[in-house]
C-alpha cells in the first residue's frame, strides 16, 4: 500500500446524516431549502478535513433501501418509516457537499453503506494499512481489530476492541453472534424470543460461537430459554446472516484512489455562500460577502440570537368566520412549513372536556381564532360559526402532512382533544412546553405564560382577564368573540415564538436526544396510554370503602379512650390541645397561626418515643387518606363509558423527569402494605384477559454502583448476588452464609437511604436504634465504599458550580435551593441533588423502554396494550393466550434500553389483577 495512504478515515454517511438532522434545530438555505443536516455534515466533514490533513478520506453512502438482506429475510427493515419531509432534499444536497469538499463519495446499489465499510477496512488492513470508521454505529462495532477502530463523530470519543467488549460483553468478532441471539427490534431482525443482551452474551461467553450454541441446545438444562433455542433455530441462523457484514463487495473504486481531490478555492466559498454557511466560511479563511437573513443561526448562542431580534406586534389577530377564511390560513400554514396550533375548551381535563376553538400561528404576529361552539352574551350574541366537524375535515389533510411541522404547548393535552372531536392524525408534533422542559427542568415553571415572559419578554392575556375570577367568572363560551380571538390566537402565536427560541437553543443545552428519543415521542405514547386507561371493580371499592370506614371507626374509639375524650381527628387545632395542652406531651411547637402543629413530621416523633395516641393517629389517617382518595374517589372517577380509570400523565412537572399522574393520582398507592395491596386488587383485567406488570429491580442502585463506580456493588450485580446481603458482609463484616435478617435490612435501609442522602437522624428513625449507632453505621459504610462519598459529595459540589446535576443520560436537573441560607432548605437541596442523577436516570431509562416498547408491540402481533406507569413499573393489558409471551418481550426490551456498568434486570408478574402481577 503505497505511503500516503496509510491511514484511511472512512465516514459512514448515511448514519451520521440522521443524527445531524436530529441534533441541529430547522434551518434552510437563502433559496428556502432545509438545510439543517447539511449544515452538520458540512461542519463535520471541514474538520475532518483539517484534523486528517493529507490522509486519504471516503464517505460512504447508502444507495437504496432494499438490499440483498431483504432477498433472505423480506421483512427486514419492512417497517421503518421514509425519511422526514425535511429531511428527503438534503440527501442530495449532501453528496455535493462531499463533492465540493473534494472527497471521495462511494456507494452501490443492492449493498448497505455497512457493507462498502466492511469491504474498504478488510482491503486497508490486508495492504497493510490501518482504518478508522467515524460512527457509532454498534453494528459496525463487528469491524473493530487491530487496524480497526471506530470513532464517534458527535463524542470525538474513539471505539475499540475494550470499549466494544464493555458494551456487548464479548469481543469484537463475537458480535455477531451476540446479535443473532438477541434480534434488533429497529430492524426487524427477529434474533431468538426470550433471549436479551445479557443472556446472548452469558452464551457467547459460554459456548463461544451461535452455532455452538444451537448444538448444544438439546442437552441443555430444560427451560424456555432451552426450547426457544431449538425451536427458532433457523431464524438464529437466519438473524446472522442479516447482521453480518458483508466484506467481499467489489467496491466501485480501489482504496489506491481514495483521495481528497484539492478543490478550487472560490467554487467551494461559492457553494457555501449558496447554502448560507457563514460560521464555516469564516472559520475556513474564507471571506463572507453577506448573511442570508434564513441562513444559519448564530453557533455561539442561538436562543440570543433569536430573542434579540426585532419582535413583530402581538395582534391584531383575525377571527375566522367563513371557510374561505380558513382555507386561506391553512396555505399560509404549508408554504410556512410551520405551524402553531392551540385549543380553547370547557374545562383542564381532556377526556371530558369539549372543543369551543382553535387558534393557528404562521409566523410571528399572524395568527388567528376559529370559534366554533360561542354562545356569547344577550348583550353581544355570536353569529354563525363553522360547523365543528366541517373544520375538522378540512384540517386533517393539513394535520397529517408530514411536510408541516405542528406546534403545540403542552402538546398531549391538544391531541387529546382532537381525538376526543375525531380527528386523530397528527404529525409531526413538537411542544414548546417540553422543549424548555428539557433544557431547565427544576429551574423555573413550564406553564406558557412564565416562559414568555421568561424568553420573549411578554407578558400575554391571562385567562381571568377574559373570564373573570370567582362568582364573577364566565364559561369561555359566552366571551365575546373579539376577547376570545385576542386571547386564544396570542396563545398561539406565543407557542410560535416560543419554538423558535427553545428548539434553536436545545442543541446548545445538549438536550436534542433527551427531547427527540425520549419525551417527544412519549407525547403519543402517553395519549395511548390514557385512552387504553385499566380497568377497576367498582364493587371491590366499595366493599374496601365500608372496610376502611368501619376499621377507622374501630380506631377512633380507641383513639377517644386514650385522649380522654371524643373531638374531631381531623382538625389539626383539636389534636394540638389534646397532644400537648390536656396530654402534656413534650416537643409541641407553635405554627406561626398560635396553633400547636401536628403534622406527620410531629406524630411520627412523638411515636418514636412511645407514645401510643400518636401512633394510633398515624395509622388513622392514613386509612383515611386511603379510603377518600382510593377506595371512594376511584368509582367517581371511573368512566361510565369505558368502565375504566383514565389517569392523566404530566409530562414536565418533576425535577427529575419522573413522570407524575393526576385524577386520579396512581403513583402513591403504598406498596408494602396490606392496604395497598387491597387497593391494588381493584385494578382487574377483563374476562379472557391479564395483567402484566414489569418492573425494574433495584434500579437506582445499579444507577449508584454505574456512576459511582463502586466495585464491589458492580461485582454483586454482574454476579447475581443479594445485593443488601453483600453490602451487609461488607460494611458490618458478617459471613454471608447464614446471614441473620436484622443485619441484612439495616444494610438494606442503609443503601436505599444512600440514594436519598439519609442523615444519622433519619437512619436511626428508621431502623429505631440511637442516633449515635446509625452514625457509626454510615460510618462504616462509606469507609468500606468511599466512591460513593466521593460521588455524592462531587455532586452537590456540581449543583453549587452550575445550579444543576446531570443524569446518566444528559438531563439537566436544577436544584435552586442549593445555595439558599437557611441551613435546612440548603440540605434538601444537597439531598436531591444526590438523589436527581439516579432518580432521573432511572426515570430516563424507563421512557426510553416505553417508547421502545410503543414501537415493538405493533410488530409483535401480541393482542397487548400498555396502559400504566408507576415509577419503575410498567402494567399491561393482554389477553389470555398472549400473556406468558408479552412478558417475556416486554422484559427483553426493558432491559436493552440502557447500557450500563451493571445489567438492567426487569421482574414480570402475571395476574388477574394489579396486586396479583406485581
Amino acid at each position: 500500500m503505497a505511503s500516503e495512504t496509510k491511514h484511511l478515515v472512512l465516514v459512514d454517511g448515511s448514519g451520521f446524516i440522521f443524527r445531524a438532522f436530529y441534533a441541529i434545530p430547522a434551518m434552510s438555505s437563502p433559496d428556502g431549502v432545509p438545510v439543517n443536516a447539511v449544515y452538520g455534515f458540512t461542519n463535520m466533514l471541514s474538520r475532518l478535513l483539517k484534523d486528517h490533513e493529507g490522509q486519504p478520506i471516503a464517505v460512504i453512502f447508502d444507495a437504496a433501501r432494499k438490499t440483498f438482506r431483504n432477498d433472505i429475510y423480506p421483512d427486514y427493515k419492512a417497517h421503518r418509516p421514509p425519511p422526514p419531509e425535511d429531511l428527503r432534499p438534503q440527501f442530495d444536497l449532501i453528496r455535493k457537499a462531499t463533492e465540493a469538499f473534494g472527497v471521495p463519495a462511494i456507494e452501490l446499489p443492492g449493498w448497505e453503506a455497512d457493507d462498502l465499510l466492511a469491504t474498504y477496512a478488510r482491503l486497508t488492513v490486508e495492504q497493510g494499512g490501518t482504518c478508522t470508521i467515524i460512527s457509532s454505529d454498534k453494528d459496525l462495532m463487528q469491524l473493530v481489530r487491530p487496524g480497526v477502530m471506530l470513532k464517534d463523530p458527535l463524542k470525538q470519543k474513539p471505539i475499540g476492541e475494550a470499549e466494544v467488549e464493555k458494551k456487548f460483553g464479548v469481543s469484537p468478532a463475537q458480535v455477531v453472534d451476540v446479535q443473532a441471539l438477541m434480534g434488533d427490534a429497529t430492524d426487524n431482525v427477529p434474533g431468538v424470543p426470550g433471549i436479551g443482551p445479557k443472556g446472548a452474551a452469558q452464551l457467547v461467553q459460554e459456548y463461544g460461537s451461535l452455532e455452538a450454541i444451537l448444538d448444544a441446545a438439546p442437552s441443555m438444562k430444560k427451560s424456555k430459554r432451552r426450547e426457544n433455542l431449538i425451536e427458532y433455530a433457523d431464524l438464529a441462523r437466519i438473524s446472522k446472516q442479516l447482521v453480518l457484514l458483508a466484506d467481499q463487495v467489489a467496491v466501485p473504486r480501489p482504496v489506491e484512489e481514495l483521495h481528497v481531490h484539492p478543490t478550487e478555492g472560490e467554487s467551494l466559498r461559492h457553494w457555501l455562500e449558496s447554502m448560507g454557511f457563514g460560521s464555516i466560511l469564516q472559520r475556513m479563511g474564507f471571506t463572507r460577502k453577506a448573511r442570508h437573513p434564513a441562513a444559519e443561526p448564530s453557533q455561539d448562542n442561538v436562543e440570543e440570537d433569536v430573542a434579540s431580534a426585532p419582535q413583530a406586534a402581538f395582534g391584531p389577530y383575525e377571527t375566522v368566520m367563513t371557510t374561505e377564511a380558513l382555507e386561506s390560513w391553512i396555505a399560509a400554514a404549508r408554504k410556512a412549513g410551520a405551524v402553531a396550533v392551540d385549543t380553547e375548551t370547557t374545562g383542564l381535563n381532556a377526556r371530558t372536556a369539549e372543543l369551543v376553538g382553535i387558534s393557528l400561528a404562521t409566523e410571528a404576529g399572524k395568527a388567528c381564532y376559529i370559534p366554533l361552539c360561542h354562545e356569547g352574551t344577550l348583550e353581544a350574541p355570536v353569529g354563525q360559526q363553522l360547523d365543528v366537524k366541517a373544520v375538522l375535515e378540512t384540517l386533517a389533510p393539513l394535520m397529517k402532512d408530514e411536510s408541516v411541522l405542528k406546534i403545540f404547548q403542552n402538546a398531549k393535552y391538544d391531541l387529546t382533544i382532537f381525538r376526543q372531536a375525531g380527528l386523530r392524525e397528527i404529525a409531526p408534533v413538537d411542544d414548546t412546553m417540553l422543549l424548555s422542559y428539557v433544557q431547565s427542568a427544576g429551574a423555573h415553571g413550564q406553564g406558557m405564560d412564565e416562559l414568555s415572559r421568561r424568553h420573549l419578554g411578554h407578558t400575554p392575556i391571562t385567562y381571568d382577564e377574559v373570564t373573570g375570577k370567582g362568582r364573577n367568572r364566565i364559561a369561555f363560551t359566552h366571551v365575546t368573540l373579539e376577547r376570545a380571538t385576542a386571547y386564544a390566537a396570542e396563545d398561539a402565536d406565543v407557542t410560535l415564538r416560543l419554538w423558535q427560541v427553545l428548539r434553536a437553543s436545545l442543541p446548545h443545552q445538549q438536550a436534542v436526544a433527551l427531547y427527540e428519543e425520549m419525551e417527544r415521542p412519549l407525547i403519543s405514547v402517553l395519549a395511548d396510554m390514557e385512552e387504553v386507561g385499566i380497568g377497576v371493580d367498582a364493587e371491590e371499592l366499595r366493599r374496601l370503602s365500608d372496610d376502611f370506614a368501619r376499621r377507622m371507626r374501630e380506631m377512633e374509639s380507641a383513639i377517644y379512650d386514650r385522649a380522654g375524650r371524643e373531638f374531631n381527628i381531623g382538625s389539626p387545632k383539636q389534636l394540638g390541645e389534646i397532644l400537648f395542652d390536656e396530654m402534656g406531651l413534650p416537643g409541641g411547637k407553635r405554627t406561626k397561626t398560635g396553633a400547636w402543629g401536628t403534622d406527620s413530621s410531629v406524630l411520627d416523633g412523638l411515636a418514636e418515643k412511645g407514645h401510643d395516641l400518636p401512633t394510633r393517629i398515624l395509622n388513622w389517617r392514613q386509612l383515611a387518606k386511603l379510603k377518600s382518595t382510593y377506595a371512594d374517589a376511584l368509582v367517581k372517577l371511573m368512566d361510565t363509558k369505558t368502565h375504566r380509570i383514565h389517569t392523566t400523565f404530566q409530562m414536565a412537572v418533576t425535577t427529575t423527569g419522573r413522570l407524575s399522574s393526576n385524577e386520579p393520582n396512581l403513583q402513591n398507592i403504598p406498596i408494602r402494605t396490606e392496604e395497598g395491596a387491597r387497593i391494588r386488587q381493584a385494578f382487574k383485567a377483563a374476562k379472557g384477559r391479564k395483567i402484566v406488570s414489569a418492573d425494574y429491580s433495584q434500579i437506582e442502585l445499579r444507577l449508584l454502583a454505574h456512576v459511582a463506580q463502586i466495585e464491589p456493588l458492580l461485582e454483586a450485580f454482574r454476579l447475581g448476588q443479594d445485593i443488601h446481603a453483600r453490602t451487609a458482609s461488607e460494611v458490618f463484616g458478617v459471613p454471608l452464609e447464614g446471614m441473620d435478617a436484622l443485619t441484612r435490612r439495616r444494610a438494606k435501609a442503609i443503601n436505599f437511604g444512600i440514594i436519598y442522602g439519609i442523615s444519622a437522624y433519619g437512619l436511626a428513625r428508621q431502623l429505631q436504634v440511637p442516633q449515635s449507632e446509625a452514625k457509626r453505621y454510615i460510618e462504616a459504610y462509606f469507609e468500606r465504599y468511599p466512591g460513593i462519598l466521593a460521588y455524592m459529595e462531587g455532586v452537590k459540589e456540581e449543583a453549587r458550580d452550575q445550579g444543576y446535576v446531570l443524569t446518566p443520560f444528559g438531563r439537566r436537573c436544577y436544584v435552586p435551593e442549593i445555595k439558599a441560607k437557611q441551613a435546612a432548605r440548603r440540605s434538601y437541596a444537597e439531598r436531591q441533588a444526590i438523589n436527581a442523577p439516579l432518580q432521573g436516570g432511572a426515570a430516563d431509562i424507563i421512557k426510553k423502554a416505553m417508547v421502545r416498547l410503543a414501537q415493538v408491540l405493533p410488530q409483535s402481533g401480541l393482542q397487548a396494550r400498555m396502559m400504566l406507569q408507576v415509577h419503575d413499573e410498567l402494567l399491561f393489558d393482554v389477553a389470555d393466550e398472549d400473556a406468558e409471551k408479552l412478558a417475556a418481550l416486554v422484559q427483553q426490551e426493558m432491559e436493552q434500553a440502557a447500557t450500563l456498568d451493571v445489567a438492567l434486570s426487569v421482574e414480570t408478574g402475571i395476574g388477574q389483577s394489579w396486586s396479583d402481577a406485581h
